[in-house]
């Protein structure tokens, strides 16, 4: 076991788009970092890429018992976790190959399958949320531990209640209320550890071409990755924040809830 001076992180999601990138950045600035991937091939296939202190980890958030096994070898393998990044996201459970245009129409809250929303919700508010409680008591173990949460600002009830914000109609019933939820219930646990060593924050990565839209994003992974790879670096931020890239704030990069 290594001494609690060692920065270890696990990232959920990780084997690629914003996850893999913030695991890079960690890496350079000293993590050892635990690559979590549904399928561990494509983990360890990322981890040839990052280098000898990433570490391939089988994850797969809406199965418990992938998630015991997760908290059972960090456990073993160094006894705490000083950050965990919730990256791990789908944005939607229909067919594929559809364009991200197609998909939001489908989503919308009068006509989605609720078995769709389900499955949805299950990924990225209850498996996320419960990564994090099987994650805590490692994260007690360390020393100014953080939890950061991969967000977005589509999940904004008061960006999205403002006319004349222009992504206001891809607010769906699916991903982005999911993304309201998750929203939610990360500053209710940022409430819930304020009084403790564990930090809480969310963050945006702006309207990124990844897979969960399709590549149709405006922004690259590398310049998507900068916000959250600000914030997973960052020790001094106050817990309960919630921001994103310049585009999406107005303020000094913080969001509206």
């Amino acid at each position: 076991m290594q001494t609690n001076e060692n920065k270890v992180a696990l990232i959920s999601g990780a084997n690629t788009g914003v996850g893999f990138q913030i695991a890079k950045a960690l890496i350079e600035n000293g993590y050892i970092v635990y690559v979590g991937s549904r399928d561990k091939k494509k983990g360890e296939a990322a981890t040839v890429q990052l280098g000898e202190y990433a570490r391939a980890i089988q994850l797969d958030i809406t199965d418990p018992e992938s998630i015991k096994a997760a908290v059972e070898t960090v456990k073993r393998e160094y006894g705490y976790l000083t950050l965990l990044v919730n990256n791990a996201a789908v944005s939607h459970a229909g067919e594929q190959g559809r364009t991200m245009e197609e998909i939001l129409d489908s989503q919308r809250a009068s006509i989605v399958p609720i078995t769709e929303l389900k499955t949805v919700w299950e990924t990225n508010v209850f498996g996320t949320l419960a990564l994090t409680q099987a994650f805590i008591p490692l994260l007690h173990r360390a020393k100014k531990a953080r939890i950061v949460t991969i967000s977005s600002a589509l999940g904004s009830l008061t960006i999205n209640s403002n006319p004349e914000n222009p992504y206001r109609s891809s607010f769906d019933a699916v991903y982005g209320a999911s993304k309201t939820a998750l929203n939610g219930i990360f500053l209710s646990l940022a409430i819930d550890l304020e009084k403790t060593d564990i930090k809480v924050h969310l963050v945006s990565p702006g309207f990124t071409a990844t897979a969960l839209n399709n590549f149709q994003g405006t922004d690259s992974v590398e310049v998507g990755s900068i916000e959250p790879i600000r914030v997973a670096l960052a020790e001094d931020l106050p817990t309960g924040s919630f921001t994103g890239p310049e585009n999406f704030s107005g303020n000094d990069n913080n969001l509206a809830w």
